[in-house]
């Protein structure tokens, strides 16, 4: 290949933040997140929070970051050494020109690093004081109602209801089926103990599964279902199927049971065992007193007043009823005379106050057809003003002809001597 030693002769011109954009646009847009299998080197859990460290196999190695808010939900503290599975997605860190995994998610890839995590949460609630035996609650000797949280396809619930039917089936068994295993598994176990608690219609609960591996029994040793059963306010029996090896549910629970049959041979008694610890004669003598007790109310409200006459009750209250109705009549009538007398009364004096009314008696108006105003003054007069006379019946026009000036002079007088 030639190149061409003129800068801009031939080809174009890049810087490196232009070179370096268009790597990261390549990889990061070809690539889709992938897992990566290795082994850990250069760990260093920075004061941020942020995790920095490198993955490796025998013929090349992979820069990795874990963002503080990832990483805080790990199980398990990385170390050198420690082979992994991350999930991720290749970045390019401009900065140094470098490209890294973006891890989201990691998981030991061993039974070994598998064992590590344990130990590694197990001393961690330990000194939070998670298995501390004080603050286990007792299980109820006699429970009525069993909160089961297991998968509802599994044998588990079937081995838990044939027990408990076999022994106790007085018992009532309320299943909240939940993932045991896989993704997602721990989360569902930790919501189900949640919404029993939330529920709290059940004395005790069983929580496990069937047996399996130690990849398949995982979910169990996760932080979030260990500190749900811590939370619990209801006693919570751990039944995970593996009789040897124990899950850290187990040492957080209540009660530890080698399997789930065992859980349900544990909390509920054996009928056939009470009755034969039972003293039959007092039990006799208990059902004796109570079936006596039980006569005696009976008789008493057999004989009541309220069932031999209840037709005589009924009657009673019905008369109580019609002296209401008769009560109520009374009242409603007084109020209606109340407002019609009243009505009366404004009737009387509107037909007082009525002009026609007036008219009757004798009186006239006089409107003068100059203004058409009503004249209540000779003084408002003049000589030819044509007025018009209303009567009771009819009216008359009329011309002023004279006016009378000793009335005014009367009534001049009047005036002064009121002031």
């Amino acid at each position: 290949m030639e190149f061409d030693l003129e800068v801009g002769s031939r080809q174009p011109l890049y810087s490196v933040s232009d070179i370096t954009w268009k790597i990261k646009e390549l990889l990061e847009t070809s690539l889709p997140p992938i897992w990566v299998h290795g082994e850990i080197s250069n760990f260093v859990h920075h004061s941020s929070g942020h995790m920095y460290f490198s993955l490796k196999d025998e013929g090349a190695q992979l820069t990795c970051v874990m963002w503080k808010g990832r990483n805080q939900s790990l199980y398990f503290t990385p170390q050198d050494g420690m082979k992994i599975n991350a999930l991720g997605s290749i970045r390019v860190y401009e900065k140094r020109g470098s490209y890294q995994l973006d891890c989201a998610k990691l998981i030991p890839a061993g039974v070994g690093e598998l064992q590590l995590a344990f130990e590694q949460l197990k001393k961690k609630l330990d000194r939070e004081g998670l298995f501390d035996p004080s603050r286990k609650k007792p299980i109820p000797p006699y429970p009525e109602r069993i909160g089961v949280v297991t998968s509802e396809s599994g044998a588990a619930f079937r081995d838990i209801v044939h027990v408990v039917r076999r022994r106790f089936p007085a018992a009532r068994i309320i299943l909240r089926p939940a993932l045991v295993q896989g993704e997602g598994a721990a989360t569902d176990i930790a919501a189900a103990i949640a919404d029993f608690n939330r529920y709290k219609e059940i004395d005790v609960m069983i929580v496990g599964r069937g047996g399996g591996s130690i990849e398949d029994l995982w979910a169990f040793n996760e932080e979030q279902v260990a500190r749900a059963v811590y939370e619990s306010h209801i006693p919570v029996v751990s039944a995970v199927g593996h009789e040897i090896d124990f899950t850290i549910s187990d040492f957080v629970a209540d009660l530890r049971a080698p399997t789930p049959s065992a859980a349900a041979e544990m909390i509920v008694p054996d009928s056939r065992d009470l009755l034969e610890i039972a003293d039959v004669e007092q039990l006799r003598l208990i059902m004796h007193r109570r079936l006596s007790l039980y006569r005696e109310n009976l008789k008493s409200l057999l004989n009541s007043y309220g069932l031999k006459r209840p037709v005589d009750i009924i009657r009673q209250h019905q008369q109580r009823v019609d002296e209401l109705n008769s009560r109520l009549d009374l009242t409603i009538q007084n109020t209606i005379d109340k407002k019609r007398f009243r009505l009366q009364r404004l009737d009387a004096l509107l037909d007082g106050l009525d002009p026609q009314r007036v008219l009757e008696r004798g009186y006239s108006i006089c409107r003068n057809l100059k203004d058409q105003q009503i004249v209540t003054s000779a003084g408002e007069l003049s000589q030819q003003d044509q007025l018009h006379i209303h009567f009771y019946q009819g009216g008359a026009e009329v011309s002023v002809e004279k006016i009378h000036q000793e009335n005014l002079a009367m009534r001049s007088k009047d005036e002064k001597n009121d002031l």
